[in-house]
């Protein structure tokens, strides 16, 4: 009897099924932890922008390595990585977002402040005070925008290019610059006024 007609041996639960074009378990460990080293703290602060604490934004963080570890594994992929894990974070920002949101509907929790996060580098009480309220007003500014435009801005501040914060979020080149020049436009208003 030829050997296509016996059953095949299911494969065990617990092994994942690796594809042979996937790198090796140590070359995918390698790529990530230098992707991380590169990429993880602007992706903290893209995602502690979006209104997380510092806590939820390494959650995050971790899961998009995580995430990204297993796309290596199973073959995924290696083109704009860096554009990839942005989009993750994304993603799960927003899910932790929602979930916070629906805990807070049930509970009296204090809302994190960024401003109240920065530290003040003034010297007199009154500049402390001056530069508390501008950065209050800019951050009222920030949260304000469209969500398109903080997103591009984001992106744009971790120093992504256009072309990758158009491919990250789905739109178009036109649609990025439109974003950032719109937010910046509004930012410098709020700093001029």
């Amino acid at each position: 009897m030829p050997s296509s007609a016996y059953p095949r041996a299911a494969a065990p639960l617990d092994v994942p099924v690796v594809d042979d074009r996937a790198p090796s378990l140590a070359a995918a460990q390698a790529q990530v932890l230098e992707l991380f080293d590169s990429a993880a703290p602007g992706l903290r602060r893209y995602v502690q922008s979006s209104g997380l604490s510092a806590e939820a934004a390494e959650d995050v963080v971790q899961d998009a390595f995580l995430a990204l570890f297993r796309h290596l594994r199973s073959g995924g992929a290696q083109h704009n990585l860096r554009g990839w894990l942005v989009q993750v974070c994304h993603y799960q920002a927003l899910k932790h977002r929602e979930r916070q949101a629906r805990r807070h509907r049930h509970e009296a929790a204090p809302r994190w402040e960024l401003a109240d996060v920065i530290d003040d580098t003034a010297e007199s009480p009154d500049a402390q005070l001056t530069a508390r309220e501008e950065r209050r007003r800019l951050v009222a500014v920030f949260r304000a925008l469209p969500e398109r435009d903080r997103q591009c801005l984001s992106l744009r501040a971790e120093g992504l290019r256009y072309r990758e914060i158009a491919s990250t979020l789905g739109i178009s080149l036109g649609s990025v610059a439109k974003s950032i020049a719109q937010a910046v436009g509004r930012l410098s208003r709020a700093i001029s006024s």
